[in-house]
């Protein structure tokens, strides 16, 4: 499956955004999704999940009650709603796709497939 990510942009503190993932060669309701985020000089962390079965998700604390991970298997996309921004919401953010059963969704190094990554810019 192909990943390609998008809806980045510069955007002021206490602003919103939405991410999209969009999937080609491959269905969304196939995969637990997630969403990876990557600030200049820092580690790859992990910012939200969602499970292909019942529709579970898991967020970072750091994101917890500003951010929103969905699925529109229709539209063969996943989404990050991002509400409240802050400064240190900045970075590249990038989706993610792992066909594996009940994995721990939160490392990296469990997603078989990676998309471009979308710059997201919170600033005054």
């Amino acid at each position: 499956v192909q990943l390609q990510a998008s809806g980045g942009g510069l955007v002021q503190p206490g602003g919103s955004l939405r991410l999209s993932c969009a999937a080609s060669g491959g269905t969304v309701s196939s995969y637990d999704m997630a969403w990876f985020r990557q600030a200049p000089g820092k580690e790859r962390e992990f910012v939200a999940a969602i499970r292909r079965s019942g529709g579970y998700t898991y967020y970072a604390d750091s994101v917890k009650g500003r951010f929103t991970i969905s699925r529109d298997n229709t539209m063969n996309t996943v989404y990050l709603q991002m509400n409240s921004l802050k400064p240190e919401d900045s970075a590249v953010y990038y989706c993610a796709a792992d066909r594996g059963i009940l994995s721990t969704l939160r490392r990296a190094d469990v997603h078989d497939y990676w998309g471009q990554g979308t710059l997201v810019t919170v600033s005054s």
